[in-house]
């Protein structure tokens, strides 16, 4: 039998809990198996029942999203950490990110999406949503924003090479290592290289801290 990916729901509003369940029943790989209504709940539940993926609100009395994700990396690090959030705002985006959260999801997002995020981060995986990337892409590779001032510099503090700026470029599409090799003519093992180099290079620790950075710096170009 196929293992499920043990999910727990953190969010202090009971029809936002009831609507991801009800988004998730169908996918037979996702079992919900806890819910809490705070951070402290959340910290209080986790150890009895360990969780592969606990998706988290970001604003909630008390303890907020950026504590309790601090937290869950203190106390269970094997724990991966999904936001699912209102919050748009590149800030939250990296605060979230440092914190120790795997992956960040606005709530206007669609079964399909929610379901792959948790299980790109319950094996490891980072995930950005498609909005949220969107998003950042067209602010930063507007005429007025950050990714033009002083176009044709890279300011990453070390020089990518071409094919690393190739592999990110495809990294920010949503290509996995296997597809981007296939695209390239190369081996996965290679593309995965190429992703740990980017990492290095670029000072991030995941997949979503790196995207970000590349667009807050306009390292990526834009897709005409």
């Amino acid at each position: 039998m196929k293992a499920k990916y043990r999910v727990i729901l953190t969010d202090d509003h009971t029809i936002i809990r009831d609507g991801i369940k009800a988004l998730l029943q169908d996918e037979d790989d996702i079992q919900v198996i806890g819910e809490a209504a705070s951070g402290e709940e959340l910290l209080f539940l986790l150890p009895s029942t360990p969780a592969d993926v606990v998706v988290l609100d970001i604003k909630m009395p008390g303890m907020d999203g950026f504590e309790t994700a601090s937290q869950i990396k203190n106390i269970m690090p094997q724990t991966q950490v999904l936001a699912l959030t209102m919050m748009d705002h590149e800030h939250y985006i990296l605060q979230m990110m440092k914190a120790g959260a795997n992956g960040y999801l606005l709530k206007s997002v669609g079964k399909m999406e929610l379901a792959h995020a948790i299980k790109m981060v319950a094996n490891g995986g980072s995930y950005i949503s498609t909005e949220i990337a969107l998003n950042l892409l067209h602010k930063y590779c507007s005429p007025t924003g950050p990714g033009h001032q002083g176009q044709g510099k890279q300011h990453t503090g070390t020089e990518l090479s071409k094919r690393e700026l190739e592999v990110l470029q495809l990294i920010a599409d949503g290509l996995t290592n296997q597809e981007i090799a296939e695209k390239l003519f190369t081996s996965k093992r290679t593309i995965e290289t190429h992703r740990q180099n980017l990492l290095e290079k670029t000072q991030t620790k995941n997949t979503a801290s790196l995207i970000t950075y590349a667009f807050s710096r306009g390292i990526l170009n834009p897709q005409v």
